[in-house]
Parts: C-alpha cells; structure tokens; sequence
C-alpha cells in the first residue's frame, strides 16, 4: 500500500510538471485564479459583444433623430434667409453663428472639402439627410480650414448655387460616453466580484480536498472532510472520506499482520539457531548457516521497522556526534573500517531511536554494498541551518534515474538482485524516518566512485509534515 502511494505520488508529480510545461510562465498555476481569469475574460468578452449589438441596433434609430435635426436647422436657416430683408441678412447671420452656434457660406467651385469619417453612423446618417434634402445634399467635415459638420442647401431647389451650413460636430457627438463607459465598468467589476466568490466556493473544498489527500500520501487519517454544500462537492467529499477511512483499516490490519508474522517468525529462528550451534556440525557451516539466520532475522527486524508506521517517539535533544561516535564502535570491532568526521559536539532535537534506526540503515547498506573491507567514511556536520549526517562508501553506486525508485519500499538494485542480501526496506524506512523529521535523504554520486548517503535534518524544531518535505518529492519526481 505505502509503495503504491509513493509511486502514484511520483507518476502525479511527473505528469503535473509535464503538463506545467504547455503553461505560459505569466499564467498563475492555481485552479482558483485560472478559472477566475477565464470568466473574466469570458465576462469581458460578452460586454464587448453586447455594446456591440446595442450599436448595432441603436445606430439607426440615432442616425434618424441626428438627420431630423439637421434637416430641421437647414429648413429653418433657408426658410429665415427667404423671409428676412436683403439688408437684415448679415445681422441675421451673425446672430445665428453668435447664438446657435452656426455658420453659413456661399458655395464657391475651389471648395476644399474633406468627406465624413468612413462609418456606418455617417453612412446612415448621409442616406437619412439625402432623402430629405435631396440627392445634391453634399456634406462634409471640413471646409476650407474650418471643422465641423457642414451641409450643402439651396434656397430654392431650381437655384445652381449653393449655401454652405456648419453645425457645430457637438450636436452630433453620442450623449455622455463617459457615463455609458462608467456604468459599464461597475456592471463589469459586480459581475467579476461574483465571479471571484463562485470561484472561491469551489476552490475552498478544493484545497481541503488537496491537503487531505497529501495527508493520506503520507501514511496518516486526515480529518473527515464536512460532506454538506453542493451536491457534487459533497459526493466527492464522502467519497474520499469512504476512501481514507478504508485506507487507515488496511493500513493498520497490515501493520497488525507483519509484526504478528515477523513475531512469530523469531521464535523458530532463535530455535533454529540453537539447534545448528548445538548440532556439531564443523565450524564453517555452523558460521555460515547462523550467518544466514541473522540476516533473516534483520530482514524480520526491517519489516517491523516498517510496519510500526511513523515514530510516535517525542523530540528531545541528541548529541548527534556521540551518537554516531557510539553507533561505530560495535561495526569496528566486526573489523568495519569506519572513518569518522565528527565535531566535539552536535546538538539537534530529534527522536533519538528512529534516527540511530535510520543512521544504521545506511552503514548496513554501505557495508552489504561496498565491503566490510572498504572504509566507510562518517562525517557530521552544521549546515545552512541544518545538520548533514554523511554516509559515505566505495561500492557500485546507485544511477541517477533508480534513486527515486530505491526510496520506494521492496525495490532493490537489478544488479544487487543475484548477489546481495536484503528485503529493500532500508531506504524506504530511512526516507520515512526523514520525512517525519522534517528532512530529507539525499543520494549521490561520490567522487572517485560510490555513494553518499546525506541526512538533511533542521536544526530548529521541526514541524509535524503532513505528506512529505517541500521540494522534495516534487523535485525528484
């Protein structure tokens, strides 16, 4: 069960930074602010769609109420210009440019005119004013030098000669653009901040949802999810909470059954045992079938290593140096070569029991891998705000690409398979030990050939991880 968490963790860590990939770096990553943004955008679109379709339909209806008005100031301006005195004219004309705003000019053929902006508005409108004025309706934004909106009239639809009216291009402008743009603008922001909140109730089971399931990753029941709010969420919701609580019973069933078996395993061995020593068998097989029961009888000792779980032992200050300075002496006098690097003293708040458990481990491996004859270097150091525990060795190594894998429990090398000894739960039970500190177990490559098993763990009080270090598994899936 723990393998097939590690390896669905590693195969989900790899396919979300594949995935990651096809992602622009300016997009956020979070479901919350992704979703958020699209209906945004989709928000934003639609406005634009609609202000597009009102215009649509509402320029027709303007282009008739513009050309009403300007066909009614040029009926009026021609009619006032019939009726008034030839001598009263020019008073007439001023008091019109003075007080409406409008300006009147003989025609002349050098007229430099330039034409209306090339819009559907304009379209409409010149078709509008063309049908009542008459087809010789000419109009324009510019005459000579002067801007505005001018128009083409003649006081009597048999006259050759034309007038020019100006009227101011205010008149013609759309109606308070900037109260239409603000009004606009709240109903966009209203509707976002509806958005924000739908989003926001959807997300919100989400990261539950996450962060329960990382606590499952982890090996650990996580609390029961609240199983109310929408239907689907609260599917989802009861499902997962069916899941952990299956997941916790077979956990501790297993658990139950391998210290049962490995208990009742030592039993027959210790027999075992006794009987071959007793045997009179000569020396060389007796020392070689009580080597093979202790390697049984460590492999046994593995499988209650992990099925104990997660060390519930509480922190307390350890002497990492003396510890490590202890742990060797009992490998030299096997006849282990063990160099050690200590500093006088190395304080941590660790569990002393798991970490002598992890730190033995890995002088076990170096040891099984590279030789009791080879030297096996032991160095201990402060770091960064970390202690370092190093375990260094001469033996074949581990490939870049199978350290991943050999953190999983029942993994060995392939070529370690026909010749060493071993359950391969000793990196797995390390890892675990590691993460419930709060490091991390680091493996690399040695210098000159080997391997060097690195211990991360920090220097102040760990917290209680809830799945596994940050930047750990994600960073070597």
């Amino acid at each position: 069960m723990k393998a097939d968490r590690s390896y669905l963790r590693g195969v989900t860590s790899r396919r979300l930074t594949a995935l990651s990939r096809y992602v622009p770096d300016f997009l956020p990553r979070t479901l919350l602010w992704q979703t958020f943004l699209l209906i945004a955008l989709v928000l934003i679109l639609a406005l634009a769609a609609w202000s597009q379709i009102f215009r649509h339909f509402q320029e027709p209806a303007r282009a008739r109420d513009l050309s009403q008005m300007v066909v009614s100031v040029v009926n009026l301006t021609r009619t006032a210009l019939i009726n008034a005195e030839v001598t009263r004219r020019t008073e007439l004309l001023i008091d019109l440019a003075a007080l409406e705003g409008i300006r009147i000019y003989p025609s002349e053929p050098t007229d430099e005119l330039q034409p209306l902006a090339n819009t559907r508005l304009m379209h409409l409108l010149t078709a509008e004013i063309r049908e009542q004025l008459g087809p010789h309706t000419r109009l324009a934004s510019r005459w000579k030098t002067l801007d505005g909106f001018w128009i083409s009239f003649r006081l009597d639809p048999e006259d050759a000669d034309d007038f020019w009216v100006m009227l101011p291009a205010e008149r013609l402008e759309e109606a308070r653009p900037l109260e239409w743009l603000m009004w606009g603008s709240v109903a966009l922001l209203v509707a976002l901040a509806g958005a924000f909140l739908i989003v926001t109730r959807i997300s919100s089971p989400l990261r539950n949802l996450a962060r329960s399931a990382r606590l499952v990753g982890g090996g650990r029941k996580p609390p029961a999810l609240p199983e109310n709010g929408p239907q689907e969420i609260a599917v989802v919701a009861r499902a997962f909470n069916q899941m952990a609580g299956d997941l916790a019973r077979t956990d501790a069933d297993r658990a139950l059954i391998l210290a049962g078996v490995s208990h009742d395993l030592r039993t027959p061995l210790a027999r075992l045992r006794l009987g071959i020593e007793m045997s009179g068998a000569p020396d060389t097989d007796v020392q070689a079938m009580v080597t093979d029961i202790e390697e049984m009888d460590r492999i046994i000792g593995q499988f209650l290593d992990f099925g104990r779980g997660d060390p519930n032992e509480p922190m307390q200050p350890v002497n990492v140096a003396r510890m490590l300075a202890e742990m060797s002496e009992p490998y030299r006098l096997r006849g282990t070569p063990i160099q050690l690097d200590l500093p006088d003293a190395l304080m941590l708040n660790a569990r002393a029991l798991p970490l002598r458990r992890a730190v033995a481990n890995l002088i076990d491996n170096a040891v099984r891998y590279a030789g009791s004859d080879r030297p096996i270097d032991v160095v201990a150091r402060a770091q960064g705000g970390e202690v370092l525990i190093e375990v260094a060795d001469r033996g074949p190594g581990i490939p870049a690409d199978e350290v991943e894998r050999l953190r999983h429990p029942f993994t060995r090398l392939e070529t370690a398979r026909s010749d060493t000894k071993g359950a391969g739960l000793g990196l797995a039970i390390v890892d675990r030990i590691m993460l419930a500190h709060s490091g991390r177990l680091e493996l690399l490559p040695r210098n000159g050939g080997g391997l060097r098993a690195v211990l991360h763990l920090p220097l102040e009080k760990p917290r209680r991880q809830t799945a596994y270090a940050p930047g750990h598994r994600e960073a070597q899936a």
